[in-house]
């Protein structure tokens, strides 16, 4: 679908170095990501979002996290269970 790389945006957000290439998303490794607020698009870019967050310096704040409640009902009880520190703000 059309929006699927918009997440590449949100994660440049953090410092990636990352950019689309027509029906592709080029990511490149970097030692380490700077927390910064993100925007969810859909179901899985947004778990992507809240798993890359856990490895970010500082604090991630990921928005419209109800895509990631469509497709991963207890997302964020699950991650909590592997050890986490993630949680639900209202």
């Amino acid at each position: 679908f059309e929006a699927r790389f918009r997440f590449v945006e949100e994660i440049i957000r953090w410092g990636a170095d990352a950019r689309t290439d027509g029906h592709h998303a080029v990511v490149r490794g970097i030692r380490q990501l700077s927390s910064a607020p993100v925007w969810s698009s859909d179901i899985r870019a947004g778990a992507g979002l809240v798993l890359a967050g856990l490895v970010a310096d500082g604090v991630t704040e990921v928005y419209d996290v109800f895509h990631i409640d469509r497709g991963y009902p207890l997302f964020v009880e699950n991650l909590q269970s592997l050890g986490a520190e993630v949680e639900r703000v209202s």
